[in-house]
């Protein structure tokens, strides 16, 4: 009976992972157009060691100009593993 109440809460957890995740990603870009501010160096400093394994994996986008395309790729994939989470949970939960 154990093990019944704790795949419904390791799911629940890893969903909420998964979006606190994708906040997180989505302010360590936005702190990225502002690399002047003293700040926000940081935040930065706090939020890179987190973010960067991640965004790595999509660093083989060279950049267009001035833009790097790979973090926009990063989040769509993370949202697409979240939605396909999100689908697979009623099946996992049974």
């Amino acid at each position: 009976m154990e093990n019944a109440a704790i795949v419904p809460l390791l799911i629940i957890s890893f969903a909420k992972f998964l979006e606190y995740y994708s906040y997180i990603l989505i302010v360590r870009l936005l702190l990225t157009w502002f690399p002047n501010i003293d700040w926000m160096q940081q935040i930065i400093g706090f939020l890179s060691p987190i973010t960067d394994p991640y965004l790595n994996l999509f660093r083989f986008i060279p950049p267009v100009g001035m833009l790097d395309l790979s973090p926009i790729l990063a989040i769509f994939a993370l949202q697409f593993a979240m939605q396909a989470f999100a689908a697979l949970t009623p099946v996992l939960l049974g």
